[in-house]
């Protein structure tokens, strides 16, 4: 325990410069593993803040996991899909996270959790990673708001809702334990955000409400979440698994920021900085011509969401900053 106390000097760097992060899920937590050919998050005005042009983030800058790396004081492990690029792969663990996945196929046909685990495995078959390494490893895990997107668009009844977020954590449970299983320390698992405040959600009431039901259902997945991770906590001799309260952190990002000055202050948190022109398109759209179908607002660092779905690096941010506490017990 004495190691933590002095955290700020010299041994925090070199404990945790060995550290590896193993990151799993969607786009919230995707560095740029989804194809260049047809990823939004390769085309502008995708990273215009960071890195300064697009390079497979879904957002104007930096995600959830460039955010974790850096509490840990380590670089944003490299994208899996990027160790075909001869880049030293190593390094700092890997993010085999791809954007519109889930834990169940989606509507992409991007590899959904299972077979981001067997990547993963994979690469300790070939002893890419030793059980030395694995000894500080942490795995973040960003997964669940697609397979409800998906469900949602398969015409899934609200009835059936409960028996599908069972089976969405069950399976959930699953991988977590085998994550663990493969040598991976501690585990962080994102509870679902305010799915019904998502500006995609919140567009039809001009930016101004977020959907109740949506969020109910959001409500519903993060309490089983807690009780599987609590039961899962239990069966393991140490609290292998930690939540983050994505819930929470973004709520508390929409709330109006009076008591906390010098923070930044959003200018309608439910509104996204980049939008299509009209419906029929989104942010980072071009028609036949190349001519571009979006706008882009003046200051993205006064928005919390970047499009409909995504927070902007600022809003990331300030998630993160919700989330430091959560983030200790990961020692």
């Amino acid at each position: 325990m004495a190691e933590s106390h002095h955290a700020v000097g010299g041994s925090y760097r070199r404990h945790h410069g060995s550290m590896k992060l193993f990151v799993f899920g969607d786009s919230y937590a995707d560095t740029g593993n989804c194809p260049k050919s047809f990823a939004v998050s390769w085309k502008e005005p995708f990273g215009i803040t960071f890195p300064g042009k697009p390079a497979g983030r879904f957002s104007n800058g930096r995600v959830l996991t460039d955010y974790i790396a850096s509490f840990f004081g380590i670089r944003s492990p490299l994208a899996y899909e990027g160790r075909n690029f001869g880049e030293k792969m190593e390094g700092e663990g890997m993010n085999f996270a791809y954007g519109g996945t889930g834990v169940f196929n989606t509507l992409v046909k991007e590899p959904n959790m299972t077979t981001q685990i067997n990547f993963f495995e994979q690469l300790l078959e070939e002893k890419v990673y030793t059980k030395h390494d694995l000894n500080t490893s942490i795995a973040l895990v960003s997964v669940g708001g697609n397979d409800y997107a998906t469900y949602m668009a398969q015409n899934g009844s609200l009835e059936g809702l409960p028996a599908f977020t069972t089976s969405v954590i069950n399976q959930l449970a699953l991988n977590l334990k085998r994550i663990h299983g493969l040598g991976v320390r501690k585990i962080a698992v994102t509870a679902m955000e305010p799915m019904g405040c998502l500006p995609a959600f919140t567009a039809s009431s001009s930016y101004q409400n977020c959907s109740g039901t949506k969020n109910t259902i959001t409500k519903f997945h993060n309490q089983i979440l807690q009780q599987t991770v609590h039961k899962l906590n239990n069966e393991s001799r140490d609290s292998v698994f930690i939540i983050l309260d994505l819930y929470k952190a973004f709520m508390s990002a929409f709330k109006k920021q009076e008591n906390h000055p010098g923070s930044s202050k959003f200018e309608n948190p439910l509104k996204p900085c980049c939008v299509g022109v009209t419906r029929g398109y989104s942010c980072g759209s071009v028609d036949e011509s190349g001519a571009k179908k979006y706008t882009v607002c003046n200051k993205p660092e006064l928005s919390f969401f970047w499009d409909a779905i995504h927070p902007s690096q600022q809003g990331w941010h300030r998630v993160y900053s919700a989330l430091r506490s959560s983030l200790h017990h990961l020692y």
